[in-house]
């Protein structure tokens, strides 16, 4: 197996990925660190050899620039594969690494296995319908890992950090402000019990029902994309799906969710899952282990109801 390289600007995504490349390989892989000294120093203490970058001109934004940077590391350390967190920047990362790299790219990947010399990789295909495993040919590969996929590194000896010098070229991205981005801290990701709610849901006052069922289960709440983006009725953080958030809770509850095969791939993993809708051919009903088909508007309160007895 060729030498492997990890990047993230996430702690968590990047702890992730090294745990990847270890259950692959049985080895700690080479890691970069962009501008981020807790994370360098994280990363080493899990046994990495850690590349560290200091340029202050260098923007997260800029896609090209942070490929070339990451591209550069990967040269420094001797590795052919380089594997990315499968995130809002990592996906377009991903691409244009490769480019560079002149390497194959999978994105979305859920686990990996070596297989005569190979990476299999499993991900979702055809909009989340199905799982494949595929492969990519060649030895140049950058590969983009869902996150949560592995758990996070542990510490272990040998890590050393690098101080690496890199040329990442004229940007054409100008920074003219950062906003913060609504969030209300719900890790819904690893909540173990999850309230979804859909486009079934009538007014945003009615949210205050769900939110009920959901307290009465000591449980989480996501929705379908359509809720947070069209209607902005939830902050984008509690999107579920290709768009959103994988989740694998134990117990799911889908309230007014029709659950088509974009937000099906983010709660197919569920334990157990109970739909509540009122159209009995929806795709939930193919996906639910318990379907209950009627007004949530009526089954909703005697749920509550009844788990508050």
């Amino acid at each position: 197996m060729k030498s492997i390289l990890c990047y993230s600007d996430s702690p968590e995504r990047a702890l992730e990925l090294l745990e990847s490349a270890r259950a692959l390989t049985g080895d700690a892989a080479s890691s970069v660190a962009i501008n981020d000294e807790d994370l360098a120093t994280a990363l080493c203490a899990r046994g990495s050899r850690v590349y560290r970058v200091r340029d202050e001109k260098l923007i997260f934004a800029d896609h090209a620039g942070i490929a070339r940077v990451v591209g550069q590391a990967a040269r420094a350390a001797g590795a052919s594969i380089v594997m990315l967190a499968s995130d809002r920047r990592g996906k377009p990362l991903a691409g244009m690494l490769a480019q560079a790299m002149g390497a194959g790219c999978l994105t979305d990947v859920r686990t990996m296995r070596g297989a005569d010399g190979a990476i299999v990789c499993e991900r979702m295909s055809l909009g989340g319908a199905t799982i494949a495993e595929q492969e990519i040919p060649g030895p140049a590969k950058v590969i983009a890992l869902v996150p949560r996929a592995y758990a996070a590194a542990a510490e272990a000896p040998g890590g050393e950090i690098i101080d690496l010098e890199t040329q990442p070229g004229p940007s054409k991205v100008t920074l003219v402000e950062t906003r913060a981005k609504e969030k209300d801290g719900a890790d819904i990701e690893g909540a173990d019990t999850l309230v979804a709610v859909g486009m079934g849901l009538k007014n945003r006052e009615d949210l205050s029902l769900v939110q009920s069922l959901a307290h009465a289960l000591g449980a989480a709440t996501g929705c379908s994309k359509p809720l947070a983006t069209d209607r902005k009725w939830m902050p984008e953080d509690r999107i579920i799906g290709l768009s959103g958030k994988k989740c694998a809770p134990n117990l799911a509850f889908l309230v007014g969710v029709s659950a088509q095969v974009q937000f099906a791939a983010g709660i197919r993993d569920a334990g157990t899952i109970v739909s509540i809708n009122t159209d009995e051919n929806a795709p939930s009903a193919k996906m639910a282990d318990y379907f209950i088909i009627g007004d949530l508007y009526r089954i909703v309160p005697e749920l509550v109801a009844k788990l508050k007895a």
